[in-house]
């Protein structure tokens, strides 16, 4: 009995974390990259790049061991004097972090 009692608590902890999702949608994000974002990085791992190397391609910044989600939300929120100062919806971010973390081999 105490070992079924065992199974259900731990079952209870993991499922949740287990239901947890990445919200965003990557074919959105990669849309709205290549609307905003082509002018800099290339956005595309087999797409045309910008016309200077001053701001790394996305497929690199994806596989850096410091891009998480949280990371990539936070650097999205906040203003850099190197890049515009888009706006971003949390829609948006959801979509470009989702996008972004789709290029990780």
């Amino acid at each position: 009995m105490r070992g079924l009692a065992v199974l259900m608590l731990l079952a209870g902890a993991v499922m949740p974390a287990l239901a947890q999702t990445e919200a965003g949608d990557p074919a959105a994000g990669l849309r709205l990259a290549s609307a905003w974002c082509a002018n800099c990085h290339r956005v595309a791992p087999a797409g045309p790049g910008p016309a200077s190397d001053g701001a790394p391609a996305f497929a690199a910044v994806a596989q850096m061991p410091s891009t998480t989600s949280m990371a990539l939300r936070a650097f999205l929120q906040t203003p850099h004097p190197s890049m515009p100062d888009y706006r971003l919806s949390r829609e948006q971010i959801d979509d470009v972090v989702a996008y972004l973390l789709s290029l990780r081999r």
